[in-house]
């Protein structure tokens, strides 16, 4: 004998192996076994562990309480984890999808009507619980929780790149002010050398002894070397501004004493592309992408089919509340709805060609991220280990022009060599000990984005539903 209850269960038995098939993007392209750069980079790279602060290693305080600062005050991180949480509270909803429904439910409703002159009024209450619950029998809301977590994973993802990439913004700033206060002192000192020149030409042309244009030349010189003062002071103030705005202050609310002095270089370990691939969390954030996108694929393909969806609702209804809950007032109902799509013009057709394009789109921008990754840490070898060989050609040329420029000056006192010649070797020595302080700035940033590569680590977590 057919009975009209089991037929929601035993329908959804039936249809249960019809249930779309979960879509997976393609496997993770292969990494590298090396880097072009790494030969250059083992011959200057101890093996030393980069902590999560890798900043840390170039062991500058005032650099730490920055980065303290920076993760508190920085608006744009703020804003990103404003997102991951939307992101959560959207992955909560979509699986709370999943459960049924319930509700209650009380009114009153008092109503009249006339019939053959005679009016009538009546009172009904009612005390009503409701469920409802859509049976996921091809996988749309698990589909639906798979994209909702894979998007928040990408949102943690990329407020772990974002801070990461803050923190190596603040840090070169830092570096970049340190080079503009080293900068500055070497013209403050150049400016009072070459203010001792003019003193000592001017004293020599009222003495007859040289022309007057030795005078306007050691002017010119000053003032030159004043002007570039000048720059290099708005450059230093400029830069505090801007770690300013990172730190989610005015300028006006900020101030770092000066110190003209570049921190050391750290050691630096090797580079491998497994480690680059574990912890970048851009390439997470991609990949979470392109998850999220397949789940898409799911999503649209389940509304081929039809819907079941099983209701039931239970309650009271009467015109007395004193009487409201008893048997006689007792009303319930149970049913079972199959809704099944017949008609809609190829739009579920256009919406599943649109959502495989969006993955194939998602796929295609996570390759991209890891080639993007891949040449960022060979570009930061290149630089680095190029950086190395520099800095020490500019030294050995900025001892060069610094004894030159001694010598010429000895022999300009002695009368044996015209202004010209001193101007021209304190220029040069001006520009060798320049370029040093600026090779410097370029392998301390080289370094800061290598050891943010391996010191960022990305761990993700998903909330409970």
């Amino acid at each position: 004998m057919f009975k009209p209850a089991l037929f929601p269960p035993t329908l959804a038995l039936l249809l249960a192996g019809c249930a779309v098939t979960s879509q997976h993007p393609p496997a993770e392209g292969p990494a590298p076994a090396s880097f072009k750069g790494s030969a250059e980079w083992r011959r200057v790279t101890p093996d030393v562990a980069v902590p999560e602060a890798w900043w840390t290693l170039f062991r500058d305080p005032v650099l730490d309480g920055l980065q303290a600062e920076l993760v508190v005050g920085n608006q744009n991180l703020a804003a990103a984890l404003a997102q991951v949480t939307s992101a959560r509270a959207v992955l909560k909803a979509s699986g709370s999808a999943i459960f049924p429904t319930l509700s209650l439910g009380a009114g009153t409703t008092r109503s009249a009507s006339e019939s053959n002159g005679n009016r009538t009024t009546s009172t009904n209450n009612s005390l009503t619980a409701n469920a409802a619950w859509e049976i996921d029998l091809w996988g749309r809301l698990a589909e639906g929780v798979k994209a909702a977590g894979a998007s928040y994973q990408a949102s943690q993802a990329d407020l772990a790149a974002l801070r990461l990439s803050a923190q190596a913004t603040m840090t070169q700033s830092y570096f970049s002010l340190r080079t503009a206060e080293a900068q500055q002192a070497l013209l403050e000192r150049t400016a009072a050398a070459n203010q001792r020149a003019l003193d000592l030409t001017q004293v020599r042309y009222a003495s007859g002894v040289v022309a007057q244009t030795d005078v306007l030349q050691a002017r010119t010189q000053l003032r030159s070397v004043q002007s570039q003062l000048s720059d290099v002071r708005t450059q230093r103030a400029q830069l505090e501004h801007a770690m300013a705005a990172q730190l989610g202050k005015l300028p006006g609310q900020f101030q770092l004493p000066a110190n003209a002095r570049l921190p050391e270089l750290p050691p630096v370990p090797e580079l491998v592309p497994s480690t680059l691939m574990a912890q970048r969390p851009d390439i997470a954030a991609a990949r979470a992408r392109q998850t999220a996108a397949y789940a898409q694929i799911g999503i649209a393909d389940a509304a081929f089919f039809p819907a079941v969806d099983l209701s039931a609702s239970a309650g009271y209804r009467g015109s007395s509340w004193s009487r409201l809950i008893s048997a006689p007032n007792l009303v319930w109902s149970l049913g079972a709805a199959v809704a099944a799509p017949l008609f809609d013009g190829g739009q579920r057709r256009l919406a599943s060609d649109q959502a495989r394009a969006s993955a194939d789109a998602a796929t295609a921008n996570y390759r991209q991220v890891v080639l993007t990754a891949f040449q960022e840490v060979e570009d930061n070898l290149v630089e680095f280990a190029e950086s190395g060989a520099a800095l020490a050609l500019q030294r050995d040329a900025f001892e060069a022009a610094e004894r030159n420029r001694d010598i010429v000056l000895a022999q300009y006192r002695a009368g044996t060599v015209s202004f010209l010649n001193v101007s021209a070797a304190q220029t040069a020595a001006l520009s060798s000990e320049g370029s040093l302080l600026s090779s410097r700035n370029r392998q301390l940033a080289a370094a800061n984005l290598l050891l943010k590569n391996l010191g960022g680590r990305l761990s993700l977590s998903m909330p409970p539903q």
